[in-house]
């Protein structure tokens, strides 16, 4: 099951923007953050692939979900213009954006090349 992020989650859980002005991940294994919201056509259409990729990945990468709608101001720190907007964050490196609903293949790219998870 993929876990929903709150601000007070968020911050615990992948970066503290409150705290540090710096990129710091808090994280131990790399992760993926679906930016959504409920009425999103495309949204719906990356949900199923990214539970896939959770059941796949488990134990090696997390994905987690922000529904932009109730967390704006966890959007705006991100500046999300688009949904779904997906940040891969790889442990040791700064994270990268990728907008769209995009294919499978294109996710396991990601988080191969971005995540070095093979």
């Amino acid at each position: 099951m993929i876990e929903h992020l709150t601000a007070e989650t968020f911050k615990q859980k992948v970066f503290n923007y409150a705290d540090n002005k710096e990129w710091k991940y808090e994280g131990d294994i790399p992760c993926m953050i679906d930016f959504y919201a409920d009425w999103c056509q495309p949204c719906k259409m990356v949900a199923p692939v990214l539970e896939e990729l959770q059941k796949e990945y488990d134990g090696k990468i997390v994905i987690y979900k922000v529904n932009t709608e109730s967390e704006r101001e966890l959007a705006g720190v991100f500046g999300i213009q688009s949904i779904p907007s997906l940040l891969f964050v790889p442990k040791d490196e700064q994270p990268q954006m990728a907008m769209g609903a995009l294919p499978k293949e294109t996710f396991v790219k990601a988080i191969n090349d971005v995540l070095k998870v093979a």
